[in-house]
């Protein structure tokens, strides 16, 4: 199975489903790939990935993903580089944002939307968040 996803917003909510889609597919053996674009980058940059925002009033969700043991937004990023998730960087938002390479976390690839098309063309599912 091939999994693409697209991941075009960078709140905490939103770095939980994509990771943890793809941590699940990517436990299934399936091929799992990433495309990160504009807010999505906030979820692979270095110290962005760390402190993203959490819609006012669902403080209280914090403390469930503690008592659940849900692993936090960078365990997961670790986890979907060692699962083998491919994560690719817009380099158009890159370029726009004036980021580079270096921001973001280890292992991540940088291309653009033909880079993911190319991967998403053969995908048996689709997301995006």
């Amino acid at each position: 199975m091939r999994v693409a996803i697209i991941a075009a917003n960078g709140g905490m909510f939103d770095a939980y489903k994509v990771f943890n889609i793809a941590t699940a597919a990517a436990a299934t053996d399936a091929e799992v790939g990433i495309f990160f674009t504009f807010e999505g980058l906030n979820l692979i940059h270095k110290e962005g990935h760390k402190n993203l925002s959490m819609p006012a009033g669902a403080e209280h969700f914090q403390e469930g993903f503690k008592k659940a043991n849900v692993p936090p937004v960078e365990e997961l990023v670790a986890m979907a580089t060692e699962m083998g998730v491919k994560m690719i960087a817009c380099q158009m938002t890159m370029d726009v944002m004036s980021l580079e390479k270096e921001h973001f976390v280890e292992g991540i690839d940088v291309g653009g939307a033909v880079t993911f098309l190319s991967f998403a063309k053969d995908a048996d599912v689709t997301l995006t968040f």
